[in-house]
């Protein structure tokens, strides 16, 4: 999860009542090749989130979610940034249910957590990059408090 998807969740509320579509971690190791957090983990941490209604799983043989759109027949389909009618697969069946189709929820894509591990892959840590926690209470407190 990042900031867009936040962002995303927080719009659609304003719509009615948000029911993620979570992809499992086979779906993602499947599309993306790794996953950071696993489907539990996410899960929990969208429904701590006071605009999130429910999370349901996606199907793991399928790119879209369009079996879940027919199970639960929103009102709405929302996306994030990015998204399209010529490039979101589940767009000609809400046209056939009915489902309102909604884009840029949540403003335009500022974040992809592909783009944020790919910049974790390229970034060299150097000595520069390392934080000891000694260096934080010293740049609070001092050096010479840490030494009694």
């Amino acid at each position: 999860m990042h900031i867009g998807h936040v962002r995303m969740i927080k719009e659609a509320a304003k719509y009615g009542k948000v029911v993620v579509i979570l992809n499992s971690d086979v779906w993602l190791m499947k599309k993306k090749g790794y996953f950071f957090m696993s489907y539990e983990e996410r899960k929990e941490l969208l429904e701590s989130m006071r605009h999130v209604y429910q999370v349901m799983p996606s199907n793991d043989d399928s790119d879209d979610v369009c079996e879940e759109l027919e199970k639960i027949k929103p009102k709405y389909f929302a996306n994030g940034g990015g998204r399209n009618s010529a490039n979101t697969p589940e767009a000609d069946l809400c046209k056939k249910l009915e489902i309102e189709t909604l884009w840029d929820i949540g403003g335009a894509k500022i974040q992809s957590s592909s783009r944020l591990i790919n910049d974790l892959k390229k970034r060299k840590i150097g000595k520069t990059d390392l934080v000891r926690f000694s260096d934080i209470i010293n740049s609070f407190y001092g050096s010479e408090n840490n030494k009694k």
